[in-house]
């Protein structure tokens, strides 16, 4: 199996990229969401998953071992094959495919072509369990404090131009594990984590 390859790219294309490595060219399938990460780049280092069937032997690639993964769990879902997987990661990041599961909200999942009621549903049911199950909101009642200074700061982030799912993500991981935290200092630690 490989890990991963560090090379040169020789060929990029929004869904192809050609990584040169030790005098060999390797041809990999990549998301459109990496693509403008890995432009003007004089090396990259790609974590690789191999599809190996009769016919073919593919390989696509991720700029993150956690874009990587979840392309594998995806692809253990009946239905869902390798090029699937890719279009969908293509369409919704990694944080956006998470909050959707965790919420059950089907209708992210069928904005991506290709992707009908049914098999949206067959994902979340399927990965449900397998991803961090993410809280809706961090309290809604009995700490209303807490939900105060959360939307405080998520509104402050939002506004300097954060993205609002993985910002959600980040300030419930900070009024988790400090529930009494401000909402000046909740800002302050999310962005050194964002």
């Amino acid at each position: 199996m490989i890990e991963y390859i560090i090379g040169k790219p020789t060929e990029l294309s929004p869904t192809r990229l050609v990584l040169e490595c030790g005098g060999i060219g390797y041809e990999i399938g990549i998301t459109v969401l990496d693509y403008p990460k890995m432009q003007e780049k004089e090396q990259l280092k790609v974590y690789i998953h191999e599809s190996i069937r009769e016919d073919a032997h593919v390989l696509f690639g991720f700029l993150s071992k956690e874009s990587r993964e979840f392309f594998r769990l995806l692809i253990g879902v009946s239905g869902v094959g390798p090029n699937t997987a890719r279009l969908i990661l293509s369409s919704l990041s990694v944080a956006q495919l998470e909050e959707s599961i965790a919420t059950g909200n089907d209708s992210m999942l069928k904005t991506v072509k290709g992707i009908g009621g049914k098999t949206a549903q067959r994902i979340i049911v399927d990965l449900k369990d397998k991803i961090k199950t993410i809280e809706k909101s961090l309290s809604p009642t009995g700490l209303p404090a807490m939900e105060s200074q959360y939307q405080d700061a998520l509104a402050a982030l939002v506004t300097l131009g954060f993205a609002q799912v993985p910002t959600q993500k980040v300030l419930r991981k900070i009024f988790t594990g400090q529930p009494d935290i401000s909402a000046e200092d909740a800002i302050k630690t999310a962005l050194k984590m964002l």
